[in-house]
């Protein structure tokens, strides 16, 4: 791979607008879209000097050492798109954002507020349209057609950003208003960890859409470590593998959070399924820490309410974790004295759902679900306690039989 450039470069972020829609509509022949798209976006990408630096889906993070290059690159892909004989019917919409600046490169990896400023950019658009910052617009000259569209707010930053729409001569102009309305409500402080910028910036804007405040990003375990350190969150989202061996260091920055800074929560995330992890993270004490599949970010009310609840002191368990770690049972398994009714409303008590949320999933009612939590308790032999501390010693209980 040809050594990334650094210093001051021009960073691009696109991805697919409606992509979800063209899935449901296309099945399996949204495959062959997606590879059309890639080798043209790809091809036009390569003729202009540019760099792949990340791609996941039909999203794309690219980097140019030029703004120039950048913008005729970024031409040539909505022209290609919008003279391929796509399927009959579908019309692929690409949105586009770039930012020129310096962003810090370290291990191979771009990090720092230029990359998400020109994330920011690009979700501010709509499907055909290019968006510049006012620094690569002083970039560029006089040859381009730069329309401007005014100062912007955009999440997760605290000055406005100045916006400019690069028009290509004969496609479309005209797009609708920016999506940049900024949410004033300002909730939960998060730091985030994920190696791939572009999975870290999507789910950074899932978290500031509801409502929480993401404080710092990193790409390494040494960075989280130090934003945590630094900002104080309510909460730290932490990829299980990342760099340098992809191995388990999020996993023991996890670890090293919950020891050294015990009033923020944890939640892991990871892409697969592993129980030892999981238990390993959870240690002697569930409360302030959660282990989720990344899949479930796409359920967005589920994935808020989860680092919500960890951020609060609760705990967030994935279904599939607590599935196989249930499978696990001791010979003298203490919760054999539990009736199939108990053993679901505890099983749900694992993943962190409040009674409340345990009496809507199993459709009966709160007094129903606060009988079986008591019966439970008492079959379980747990001290009288606080009832949030018997909780998490039930689910202790149940996940280590």
């Amino acid at each position: 791979m040809p050594e990334l450039p650094h210093g001051t470069i021009t960073l691009v972020f696109t991805d697919v607008e409606g992509s979800t829609q063209l899935v449901q509509r296309l099945g399996d022949g949204y495959a062959q879209l997606l590879d059309d798209h890639r080798r043209l976006f790809r091809d036009a990408i390569t003729a202009a000097g540019g760099h792949v630096v990340d791609h996941r889906g039909d999203e794309f993070f690219v980097v140019f050492e030029e703004a120039a290059a950048a913008a005729e690159a970024a031409c040539a892909t909505q022209r290609a798109f919008a003279g391929h004989a796509w399927p009959e019917g579908v019309e692929l919409r690409v949105r586009m954002g770039m930012h020129t600046g310096e962003p810090n490169f370290r291990d191979g990896a771009y990090f720092g507020l230029d990359v998400h400023r020109a994330a920011r950019i690009c979700q501010a658009g709509s499907g055909g349209q290019i968006l510049v910052s006012q620094r690569t617009r002083e970039s560029l000259d006089s040859s381009y057609e730069l329309e401007d569209l005014g100062e912007h707010e955009l999440p997760g930053l605290d000055e406005p950003e100045r916006l400019f729409q690069l028009n290509v001569a004969g496609l479309p102009s005209r797009f609708p208003p920016l999506s940049t309305a900024r949410r004033g409500f300002r909730g939960m402080r998060v730091v985030l960890s994920d190696d791939s910028v572009l999975l870290r910036e999507g789910i950074a804007r899932l978290l500031e859409d509801a409502g929480f405040e993401v404080v710092a990003q990193s790409g390494t375990a040494d960075d989280l470590l130090r934003h945590v350190g630094m900002h104080k969150p309510d909460v730290a989202l932490v990829d299980i593998r990342m760099p340098p061996t992809q191995t388990d260091e999020g996993l023991r920055a996890a670890q090293q959070i919950r020891e050294r800074w015990p009033e923020t929560g944890v939640l892991v995330l990871s892409q697969y399924v592993e129980p030892t992890y999981a238990m390993e993270l959870l240690g002697e004490n569930a409360e302030g820490v959660g282990y989720l599949l990344k899949d479930r970010v796409s359920d967005v009310d589920e994935f808020a309410a989860a680092v919500r609840r960890v951020g609060e002191g609760g705990s967030a368990l994935d279904p599939a974790v607590v599935s196989q770690l249930v499978g696990r049972r001791r010979r003298d398994d203490p919760l054999e004295e539990l009736t199939p009714r108990e053993r679901e409303v505890l099983e749900l008590m694992a993943e962190g759902r409040s009674n409340q949320a345990i009496a809507e999933r199993m459709v009966i009612t709160l007094r129903a679900v606060e009988k079986h939590v008591t019966s439970i308790f008492g079959k379980l032999r747990l001290p009288a306690t606080a009832e949030d501390h018997r909780r998490v010693l039930a689910v202790l209980t149940y996940l280590r039989s």
